[in-house]
């Protein structure tokens, strides 16, 4: 199972997203965006290796619109789990967030729920994994870091 990676409500499941930075395909997307009032540390969704940390300047655009996650500044991060499964999580700074911490560097083993950054105030955190992920979440539902499942594979 693939827990939330941060507290926050659901604002965008897409499918047919195409993903360059770590796919080079079509993916699924949940976009989950955490109000000032969420608490803003984020966790990892899946045990695993981190494969690849990159880091990209940008604008600070309000980070519940759906261009924030091609324009804002953010932080990609690709976790690989024992079975080839990918996630990338993308930390999204908000209009207001202007600060990204993450404290994985790549090659890390990370396990399931532990803490690996936070977005200071109101920012998103965007879940990229492949088409045939089965999704346990909707739009507009409250998820909290480390404990909603936010979806399976087969």
């Amino acid at each position: 199972m693939i827990l939330s990676p941060a507290d926050g409500r659901v604002v965008a499941l897409e499918k047919g997203v195409w993903e360059e930075r770590s796919f080079s395909a079509p993916v699924s997307r949940v976009s989950i965006f955490m109000s000032p009032f969420d608490v803003h540390v984020n966790r990892i969704p899946i045990s695993g290796r981190v494969t690849q940390v990159h880091y990209q300047r940008g604008q600070f655009r309000a980070a519940f619109v759906p261009e924030a996650s091609s324009v804002n500044e953010q932080n990609a991060v690709l976790i690989e789990d024992r079975l080839g499964h990918k996630v990338l999580l993308v930390q999204v700074a908000g209009m207001v967030a202007r600060r990204i911490f993450c404290s994985l560097k790549g090659g890390e083993e990370v396990t399931q729920g532990e803490r690996y950054g936070m977005i200071a105030f109101g920012s998103r955190v965007d879940l990229y994994h492949s088409p045939e992920f089965i999704l346990r979440v909707q739009v507009g539902e409250q998820v909290r870091a480390g404990e909603t499942i936010v979806g399976e594979y087969p």
